[in-house]
């Protein structure tokens, strides 16, 4: 009876807490917030701002007084305190119910599967302070993979490839937990810096990250196109210190990404490699699943496809897949509950 009238006042949480953007699925709601994890932050009276798509207008338009900042960097935490504050922003945003301390939420927040133990009692302790209940952790490849409705719980192999703003996570999965895997931090980001250093060495014009993922979406690839895009690049000339604008095409963007890519397609190698035989056959079949914002890249999967002469399928709404997995596991949270990252709180409150 209790934990029942508990679960009325209760709104439950996933929340993908990424490098770039977070999104928070409400047991019974879905997906209620999708959000730039940036926040601004006004370093005279220590004050925030805004925080989510307010904050993000601000990047790069602000008094030098005002800071907006990305408080996760590489998919780990790099500002507790600021992450805190976002965390608490977003809860608030979607639970409705919170009336006393034991109707706060449980909260389930996906991580990258490289992450240490420290990096792990960071995301629970800044969870819990924004008014988490309870606190489970699950990695994002096994969220993704859920999300995906991927059958992960069965004895076969499946290959999951998440490419974030951050961290690009590779994996095989099966019976519920990562076989192996591999963590890098070249990730969406990354692939925005490539380009911004690609275009000052060679047309001596400086970029803002904005910009750069905006020629990224619009024109970028990781193969050459049949036929070449343009795109009009605003900037500053390095070497008049004037504004400028050039048309840059597709194929300077593929060559300033080839390097960031080519390490993805090596790490999706190894992997292969080190995954069982039995498993790898279960691969051969069905496939390399990708999820992610940088799935969506141009030519990617075509990429990955002939490099490993398997087939590669990008998964319908690769952007949502780690929130709606972690969606999932709320809404069957006892079925599910062996495939969390255990952590201090668990089993504190059932």
């Amino acid at each position: 009876m209790f934990s029942k009238l508990l679960s009325y006042f209760s709104e439950d949480i996933a929340i993908d807490l990424g490098t770039a953007y977070s999104l928070v699925y409400v047991r019974g709601r879905g997906i209620v917030i999708n959000e730039p994890s940036v926040v601004a932050l006004n370093k005279k009276t220590g004050q925030i701002l805004a925080i989510g798509e307010e904050a993000k207008k601000m990047v790069g338009r602000t008094p030098s007084y005002v800071q907006a900042i990305r408080p996760l960097q590489r998919g780990v935490i790099s500002d507790f305190e600021v992450t805190e504050q976002m965390l608490k922003y977003f809860i608030d945003r979607a639970h409705r119910k919170r009336v006393f301390p034991l109707s706060w939420p449980r909260v389930i927040i996906g991580i990258p599967c490289g992450v240490t133990e420290v990096e792990k009692k960071a995301v629970e302790d800044a969870a819990k302070s924004a008014g988490a209940r309870e606190v489970y952790l699950i990695e994002e490849p096994v969220a993704a993979a859920i999300g995906a409705r991927l059958p992960i719980q069965e004895p076969k192999g499946n290959f999951l490839v998440d490419i974030g703003g951050g961290t690009t996570e590779v994996a095989i999965i099966s019976l519920g937990g990562i076989v192996t895997s591999k963590s890098l931090k070249i990730a969406g980001d990354k692939l925005d810096e490539d380009i911004i250093e690609y275009v000052g060495q060679k047309y001596k014009i400086l970029v803002g990250t904005r910009t750069a993922e905006d020629i990224k979406i619009s024109i970028g690839s990781a193969l050459p196109l049949r036929e070449k895009k343009e795109a009009p690049l605003r900037g500053r000339n390095l070497v008049t210190g004037l504004p400028e604008e050039i048309i840059i095409n597709s194929e300077d963007i593929r060559k300033a990404l080839e390097k960031s890519i080519n390490q993805i397609v090596e790490a999706i190698k190894l992997t292969i490699e080190q995954t069982p035989p039995e498993l790898l056959s279960d691969v051969m079949t069905d496939g390399i699943y990708l999820v992610g914002g940088g799935s969506l890249l141009r030519g990617l999967d075509k990429l990955i496809s002939t490099t490993t002469k398997m087939p590669v399928k990008i998964i319908e709404d690769p952007l949502t897949a780690v929130v709606r997995g972690g969606g999932i596991v709320l809404e069957n949270l006892d079925e599910l509950r062996e495939i969390l990252t255990e952590t201090e709180s668990e089993g504190l409150i059932k």
